[in-house]
């Protein structure tokens, strides 16, 4: 991620790459060749020089805590861009919060699907009351990262499942939706015990009702796969990567595919919305506003999965 993030930003104008720093020999030799002008370095102290701008986190989660509090209390910089999700657990990101309200600064949690074309227009939808009262959803969250997999070593460096692929479906809900209650919460290990493979919880807020289920060990799903189905007392919307789908109550069948929601960026690597958050967090930088989601709006994910954890372990 470091690399992809390192990339885009070389493209977005005004922006200079002036240093990359990875614990691993191989990927710093890659990023010399591929930066020939930066510096490259591996611990976060030997940026202290530098008069940084700003800093992208792209690390496995486990590490995100200890190279954020580094960054402020070194005083590298106070722009701070971290990767999904914002700590390990909720305790780890209210302490980043509040360390984010000592050293002020702009900050972003990289939750991209956010700037999907397919997600931000049923957002849209959604705002403009398109359904009426909510009345209950469905999210998914599936990849075949790990199908046939029987050493969890990769799998519990990512932090398990709903951190990793999890925490991105459960970001969207809550943008969608709000705060909600978590209810009948199971995680299920598929590679060996120690691993979090599986996860499927209920949710409710008010009168609205939602369920969750994610796996990254999913035939058939070579990329990561998010999708939310969503009823309301007008009709309902489906939405995924690739398309959103809505049917009203009074006949009406559309149909929006993500070519044609202008889904074009200066410079495409991943998938467009990499460009897109890039480029919000750079400008917010530069103007020195505030962007989202933030720590503080990122850590409620982190405030989820916690307590899905917790109801998981009743059962």
């Amino acid at each position: 991620m470091g690399l992809l993030h390192s990339s885009i930003l070389s493209t977005i104008p005004g922006v200079e790459v002036v240093a990359l720093c990875d614990k691993s020999y191989v990927l710093r030799r890659i990023a010399k060749k591929l930066f020939k002008h930066s510096t490259v370095q591996d611990n976060v102290s030997k940026l202290i020089d530098l008069s940084l701008d700003c800093a992208y986190v792209t690390a496995r989660i486990p590490a995100h805590f200890p190279i954020i509090t580094a960054l402020y209390s070194n005083n590298i910089t106070n722009n701070i861009f971290v990767e999904k999700t914002l700590a390990l657990n909720w305790q780890k990101a209210n302490e980043i919060c509040e360390l984010s309200k000592k050293y002020t600064g702009v900050n972003m949690v990289g939750y991209m699907k956010r700037f999907s074309a397919t997600f931000s227009k049923a957002k849209s939808l959604l705002d403009n009351n398109i359904l009426g009262e909510l009345l209950s959803f469905q999210g998914s969250a599936y990849s075949s990262d790990f199908v046939n997999c029987n050493k969890s070593m990769k799998a519990l460096s990512r932090g398990g499942v709903l951190n990793d692929l999890g925490s991105h479906i459960i970001e969207l809900a809550l943008w969608f939706f709000g705060e909600f209650v978590v209810q009948n919460a199971e995680i299920k290990s598929l590679i060996d015990d120690k691993s979090e493979d599986y996860a499927n919880f209920k949710v409710r807020k008010s009168s609205l009702s939602g369920e969750f289920d994610i796996s990254w060990c999913k035939d058939n799903y070579r990329l990561p796969s998010f999708s939310l189905t969503i009823q309301g007392t007008k009709g309902a919307l489906t939405v995924n990567d690739s398309n959103l789908v809505l049917d009203t109550f009074e006949g009406k069948h559309s149909v929006w595919y993500r070519p044609a929601l202008n889904d074009n960026v200066p410079f495409l690597l991943g998938e467009p919305e990499y460009y897109r958050e890039d480029e919000r967090f750079i400008t917010s930088v530069l103007k020195n506003q505030t962007v989202e989601p933030d720590f503080k709006t990122a850590s409620e994910v982190d405030h989820v999965i916690d307590i899905v954890k917790k109801e998981a372990q009743k059962n």
